[in-house]
């Protein structure tokens, strides 16, 4: 078939629809902003990296704004006495935290402002765009003095064309980059990591062709090993053209045609070598248009459920989990490079996981790809935490928007196998309609990963543990939260635990567990300290995983988490001094006492792959 079938072409168009221009209202007072969806795949793009020493001005009581920083005027006579300046100023490192960076702004929530200069000269007929990974929380972007755009949201990649308002030869990007929790953000005013803040990951200017592939997605139909089914989307005015995908190692040569939107239908059939924990292949696929080609590095997997079993390539699979924060625990600052990812997954890898949560928020992409190569299943969450005000205005168009950029990301990433659309809110109509109807729409996107929310509301009296949340109901797992041994007291042996659960027959998975233990603690059970022991932490996993027989339809378990990690609300001056200490590793790289309980555990459970 080289024509988009109408019902396909239809659908498709609606989810490109989703996924493409964002107008939403911004923090700053202003009624409409204009947000561009980022290309896929930037790192195969013609780049050039604005990454490196940008210089800023601190601004913690946000005065830039009407003093107009960003149009970097300068004194033209005596009186004249321009208030900032970024000459002489600090100088900052970009991708990165402005907070590990300066003593003094460790703690600090509030405006700083980049600078940065840079040459171009763009060629007859070409586009550029200015890509940022992603910057916490809230980005105003300016070009040689003019507002290019804004973008709210510090976990996800966004951009804007700047075709029209580069210069040739010299230009100046200055970026306002606020951190500043909001009480109708995403997440809100209340969560349990660090406020990182700054731009955080990589930002690179990305030349195009006048029509290229902005984006493509291509993995398997559901329920199939062999099938394809996706799309490719032209950006530009030559939107009728031929599209091309090929597979060489497979001899897959497929050939398709846009439709007057720019979008080709892509549907084919072959032999696939599955990707899987065990053995982690990926195929080199080149995506051309008469235009434009854009490589990519993709592999080919099926993931289900069938009852209460997940079924990976058709078989069931016991996801070996642990919880991660995006925090390189050997410079206490946020993690944003494939080195600092590496560190991470190979004490992941080495713990006998085969699955990482990447919580509580979409990391950055060196995480995403590194865990497929390395064989490393993902479960890719949006920071949809605890206190949210789901009844606020705009609130659920900014979990519409971070759910979309997410999914726009990483779809053709086939380690990721699940996406979470919340962890730990707590029970309203405003919530349950919310979540609701995101489900549904990160379905229509992508029906071929598992969608579920993680929620911590079940009742726990005369050792029985009720699940009772109907929004269960709505999802393909049972993702819950409990801490029975550290927050919540034990009310009988852990091995006697009965369940109640509402919706039966669906995966089970504990998302969380766990307790906290600083490193080398190991006081006695009489000591006051005890409770902050390695020893007790040890006890709590041996407690664990004699709860987990017990669990019915368990597919898979998650324990919080892999390394102690930044918390500001963390306050205990001696066990915690701004760390969260529930982590198998100390900030320093240690293995506590759990660590070795869960690698046993995991040797014990045995999968196909």
């Amino acid at each position: 078939m080289r024509r988009t079938t109408k019902p396909m072409k239809n659908k498709v168009i609606k989810a490109l629809l989703i996924l493409g221009v964002f107008i939403y209202s911004s923090i700053s007072g202003l009624s409409l902003i204009y947000a561009q969806s980022a290309m896929i795949n930037v790192s195969s793009r013609h780049c050039t990296s604005l990454n490196g020493k940008w210089q800023a001005i601190i601004d913690p009581t946000g005065a830039g704004d009407w003093r107009q920083v960003w149009q970097e005027r300068k004194p033209e006579k005596k009186t004249d006495f321009i208030e900032y300046s970024f000459e002489g100023g600090p100088v900052l490192n970009v991708p990165g935290d402005f907070n590990s960076q300066m003593t003094e702004l460790k703690y600090f929530e509030g405006t700083v402002w980049y600078k940065r200069t840079f040459n171009y000269n763009l060629n007859d007929g070409k586009r550029l765009f200015l890509h940022f990974g992603a910057v916490n929380y809230f980005a105003s972007i300016y070009l040689n003095g003019n507002l290019v755009g804004k973008h709210e949201g510090g976990f996800t990649p966004f951009q804007f064309e700047i075709t029209d308002a580069v210069r040739k030869g010299g230009n100046t990007v200055v970026v306002r980059a606020n951190n500043q929790r909001l009480k109708d953000g995403i997440p809100g005013l209340g969560y349990d990591w660090f406020n990182y803040g700054g731009i955080t990951r990589d930002v690179n200017l990305v030349e195009t062709e006048s029509t290229y592939i902005c984006d493509y997605f291509i993995q398997l139909k559901k329920h199939s090993l062999n099938d394809v089914l996706g799309w490719v989307k032209l950006n530009g005015i030559r939107s009728l053209q031929e599209v091309e995908v090929r597979i060489p190692e497979i001899n897959v040569d497929y050939k398709t045609k846009t439709n007057n939107e720019g979008l080709a239908q892509v549907k084919f059939t072959s032999k696939f070598e599955p990707w899987s924990p065990g053995n982690p292949k990926v195929y080199k696929i080149s995506v051309r248009c008469e235009t434009d080609t854009v490589n990519d590095d993709i592999g080919f997997r099926s993931v289900e459920v069938k009852g209460s079993k997940i079924l990976l390539n058709g078989k069931p699979v016991f996801l070996k989990g642990i919880n991660i924060h995006e925090e390189n625990p050997f410079r206490a600052a946020r993690a944003y490079s494939e080195p600092d990812a590496l560190i991470l997954l190979t004490w992941a890898k080495e713990l006998g996981c085969n699955m990482v949560r990447l919580a509580h928020y979409p990391h950055n992409e060196y995480m995403i790809r590194l865990a497929e190569k390395m064989g490393i299943m993902v479960w890719d969450e949006i920071p949809v935490y605890q206190q949210i005000e789901f009844s606020a205005p705009g609130v659920t168009d900014k979990m519409d928007l971070m759910m979309h950029e997410m999914v726009g990301r990483d779809k053709n990433r086939c380690g990721v196998i699940v996406w979470s659309l919340s962890n730990e809110t707590s029970p309203s109509a405003a919530r349950d309609n919310a979540l609701i109807n995101i489900t549904d729409k990160c379905r229509s996107l992508d029906s071929t990963r598992l969608i579920t929310s993680v929620i911590n509301d079940q009742n726990y009296k005369n050792n029985i543990i009720s699940v009772w949340d109907t929004l269960y109901r709505h999802f393909d797992i049972i993702s819950l939260n409990e801490y029975l041994g550290w927050y919540v007291p034990w009310q009988g042996r852990p091995q006697d635990v009965k369940w109640n659960m509402l919706c039966k027959d669906k995966p089970v998975v504990i998302s969380e567990f766990g307790g906290e233990a600083l490193y080398g603690n190991n006081n006695g059970p009489k000591d006051e300290a005890a409770s902050w022991s390695e020893d007790y932490q040890e006890q709590i996993y041996k407690d664990q995983t004699a709860l987990l027989k017990t669990v019915p339809d368990l597919c898979g378990t998650f324990p919080w988490l892999l390394v102690d990690y930044r918390s500001s609300g963390r306050m205990h001056p001696v066990y915690q001094n701004g760390w969260n200490r529930k982590g198998l590793i100390s900030d320093r790289g240690d293995k506590k006492k759990a660590w070795y309980i869960l690698k046993a555990y995991y040797d014990s459970v045995k999968n196909i792959y």
